[in-house]
């Protein structure tokens, strides 16, 4: 036996007795199992299971050693194929079954193993998975910040404690730095559809002033062709009047009877018409006084709301060049600042009056 090589060799000059005896090679096949039976595999230390997987190749090169010398006997001896064959095959079948027995332990503990580098790994896996959680809103991204800050990387992730530790670092960088530019982007979003509503509102406003100032300018047409039209109703009752007036004294002329009657009757009712119409008159020029002074009250009024609204801007102004001013910025710049924005000419900035 060359235990550098094989662990049993059948001599050539005993070969054709030992493989043409049924169970010839049990011998040798003992020497095996002898050395396979007295070996005590370690798989706790590295050259525990490299003597195991010593022995398991020593096993191999048995068989590939004994199924070649069968082969040399089976082809000087043709007469004995069957038997040698057959023995052959029994003797494979038995060492790949020892050889399956002796490196059990190492095949087992090579899958148990790869088991825990693949749950370290799957670990790892899970926490670099955050990297695609970068588009997230800013809720989502703080749930997975702090699941990866309430991940404890120690000794128990072993030989991948430092991969591991690397990468939740990377990923909690990674995950901050997203944050910041989401909640960011978030505010921005917020402010925009503040001042969209707040835009909104003052279109709102200002088209309910529009529609008020349109009423009364509507109504005050209307009030203006009313009054004309009393005019000229006036008008016409003094025009028919004077016709009535013509026609009596036309029939005065015709009627020598009853022209003092009908003389002092016409004088008393055109007395009393004359009466009735100054009195219209004076209705209609006190109409018009009264008129004149509304509207003499409303352009005050108007006049008072646009200085008491010039003092607010100004005051407003005043209060944001203030603060520009605390920023060190000069007060010409501060203050040219504030007009260009009062007059909308800085795009997307506004002062809320």
């Amino acid at each position: 036996m060359n235990a550098a090589t094989e662990i049993a060799l059948v001599p050539k000059e005993n070969a054709l007795q030992v493989y043409s005896t049924e169970n010839g090679l049990d011998p040798y096949l003992q020497q095996i199992r002898t050395e396979i039976d007295a070996f005590n595999p370690d798989v706790s230390t590295r050259k525990g299971r490299e003597a195991i997987a010593s022995i398991a190749h020593k096993v191999a090169r048995s068989k590939t050693a004994l199924d070649n010398i069968g082969k040399e006997l089976v082809a000087d001896l043709k007469e004995v194929p069957k038997k040698i064959d057959a023995e052959r095959k029994r003797m494979r079948d038995l060492l790949d079954a020892w050889k399956d027995e002796v490196r059990q332990p190492l095949t087992e503990w090579e899958q148990r193993e790869e088991m825990r580098k693949d749950k370290h790994q799957a670990g790892i896996d899970q926490i670099n998975l955050r990297l695609e959680c970068r588009d997230l809103d800013s809720t989502e991204l703080k749930a997975n910040i702090e699941w990866l800050e309430g991940l404890l990387i120690g000794e128990n992730w072993e030989e991948f404690e430092t991969e591991a530790a690397r990468a939740k670092d990377r990923a909690l960088a990674a995950l901050r730095e997203a944050l910041v530019a989401r909640e960011k982007y978030e505010a921005e979003q917020a402010e925009l559809e503040r001042l969209r509503a707040e835009a909104a509102a003052r279109e709102q406003k200002e088209r309910e002033e529009r529609i008020a100032r349109e009423a009364a300018e509507a109504e005050r047409l209307a009030a203006e062709r009313r009054a004309q039209e009393e005019r000229d109703a006036t008008t016409r009752r003094e025009a028919e009047a004077k016709a009535a007036a013509e026609r009596r004294e036309l029939e005065l002329k015709l009627q020598a009877e009853q022209a003092e009657r009908e003389k002092l009757e016409a004088q008393r009712r055109a007395e009393q018409a004359e009466r009735d119409a100054q009195a219209r008159a004076e209705a209609a020029a006190a109409a018009e006084r009264q008129r004149q002074a509304d509207e003499q009250a409303r352009i005050q009024a108007e006049t008072k709301a646009r200085e008491k609204d010039r003092a607010h801007k100004a005051k407003i102004m005043g209060e944001a060049k203030d603060a520009l001013i605390s920023m060190n910025i000069s007060e010409e710049l501060a203050k040219a600042i504030i007009l260009k924005i009062a007059r909308r000419e800085v795009p997307n900035v506004t002062i809320n009056f």
